[in-house]
């Protein structure tokens, strides 16, 4: 058992569309969705992030480009952009710097998330994790001036259950002899990895709400779910969650980068390096037992001028293969409009996540 702890989880508010903001303060009345187009071009591809102005609208994060665009028709004043990563990035880093030097543990988990023990330096004290928390809130938006929502309890689960319950700019202390009378209203859904497909089933079983679940006993659970989801869903409902914050910074990625024996824009020249460049920032992660989301390809011209594309795959991978095919597609697209000899050429991942964290319903759910 781990004793008692004060944890916090922080969660950027529409992260992606906030960046945007900063640079674009225009942006701000209006609803915007920030999309992942594919190489099939018009609006084929994905909204990756809607801020509150297009979700009133239906407009959300996963929705085909076409859908929202459909959900937001008659609004003049709707903007779609393309993700932009090395901005996002650049603001992360910013706001993860301020985040980690208010925490004991920190525990960098993407882009726009991550976890914080605060116990010692609260003194296991709930009032003054309140006063902190607004204290890191009002850091972020000082030095990388975005909003964020923070999530107060005894653990992680309920602390990321929190950081949602009053988005944008949210602050929700639960404390620990509160935490199944904050559950019990909240919809099952609420619960972090359960999707659709288990709210049906429990929806069969007429359960609706955490207070629902938690009268189910676990032996039913694990006969439906399998032992280890069943374990997973009871304990949730109960608000029990005892894996600790463990330290991890924000190692946001992985990359190589070759200067070229020649400059060249031949596709079977480049792809040869490529390769080679795939197979070493595997052997990094597969040594760090990581996965990876996003996968991107660096050129410098030989004017010095610098090109660069990426793709946000469907769901972490940690595939040699993947990884390969991802890189070679994006080559293939940037060279069909390569006027200039390529000099260097470099390949990245990134939205890196632990092999171990996947240790959760999320995976089958």
């Amino acid at each position: 058992m781990l004793g008692s702890r004060v944890v916090m989880h922080v969660d950027f508010d529409y992260f992606y569309v906030q960046c945007e903001e900063i640079r674009r303060p225009e942006l701000r009345p209006k609803p915007v969705c920030v999309c992942v187009y594919s190489e099939r071009g018009g609006d084929s591809g994905a909204v990756a992030t809607a801020n509150y102005a297009a979700r009133k609208y239906g407009a959300k994060s996963g929705m085909s480009i076409t859908l929202a665009k459909r959900k937001l028709e008659g609004r003049d004043d709707a903007v779609f952009l393309p993700v932009d990563f090395a901005h996002y990035e650049k603001i992360s880093e910013s706001a993860m710097g301020v985040i980690s030097s208010f925490a004991d543990v920190f525990e960098y988990v993407g882009k726009d998330e991550a976890y914080l023990d605060v116990t010692d330096r609260t003194g296991d004290d709930f009032e003054r994790a309140g006063h902190l928390a607004q204290q890191i809130k009002n850091a972020v938006r000082d030095k990388a001036k975005i909003g964020c929502s923070i999530g107060v309890s005894p653990n992680k689960l309920v602390s990321k259950i929190a950081s949602d319950y009053q988005k944008p700019d949210g602050l929700t202390i639960v404390r620990r002899e509160r935490v199944e009378e904050f559950l019990d209203p909240l919809k099952i859904r609420d619960i972090p990895g359960i999707g659709g497909k288990t709210e049906k089933h429990l929806a069969v079983m007429n359960l609706k709400t955490i207070q629902d679940l938690r009268g189910i006993d676990i032996f039913d659970l694990n006969r439906e779910f399998g032992r280890k989801n069943g374990t997973y869903i009871y304990n949730a409902a109960r608000g029990i969650d005892e894996n600790p914050v463990s330290r991890r910074d924000a190692q946001i990625q992985y990359s190589r980068i070759s200067t070229l024996k020649k400059d060249s824009k031949e596709y079977a020249f480049l792809a040869e390096y490529l390769e080679s460049m795939c197979r070493d920032v595997h052997h990094t992660v597969s040594e760090n037992s990581q996965m990876f989301k996003s996968v991107g390809i660096h050129l410098v011209q030989s004017d010095m001028s610098v090109r660069s594309k990426s793709k946000v795959l469907r769901a972490p991978t940690m595939s040699l293969g993947e990884l390969k095919k991802c890189a070679d597609g994006l080559l293939r697209e940037t060279l069909k409009s390569q006027k200039i000899d390529i000099r260097r050429l470099g390949v990245r991942i990134s939205e890196l996540t632990e092999v171990s964290g996947q240790d959760d319903i999320t995976s089958y759910f």
